[in-house]
């Protein structure tokens, strides 16, 4: 079992999806059930998995569970690129979001390697 609550990249995928929250707020209500729901269910699903990974008994298993939430965020940056080629928002509004991403992207990252290595 692993305590994630004091990993960084868990701490920053919490403060992501207060971010994603802020931003999808201000979509149309039309995307509600669309792009809005998508997204935030993306950034959610980020510290979840961080979290339903830690909660596991081996490290085979928190890793499966950090590439998990690996997809997940891929999933949100792609969602970010959909909104600003449908003009919904634009780079300027997500520049803090696709930075906070790519960090995070490298964190999960290594953190899987990390594990992974350390059982071989």
């Amino acid at each position: 079992m692993h305590n994630y609550k004091e990993l960084i990249v868990w701490k920053r995928a919490i403060k992501l999806c207060a971010q994603v929250y802020k931003l999808t707020a201000n979509f149309p209500s039309e995307e509600r059930f669309g792009l809005i729901s998508q997204m935030r269910r993306a950034s959610v699903s980020v510290p979840s998995n961080i979290a339903e990974g830690g909660g596991r008994r081996t490290d085979r298993e928190f890793a499966h569970f950090l590439g998990i939430a690996h997809g997940s965020i891929c999933e949100l940056e792609t969602q970010i690129y959909v909104c600003v080629e449908l003009e919904i928002t634009d780079f300027e509004k997500t520049d803090f979001i696709t930075s906070e991403i790519t960090e995070i992207q490298k964190m999960l990252y290594a953190l899987i390697l990390k594990i992974e290595s350390k059982n071989h």
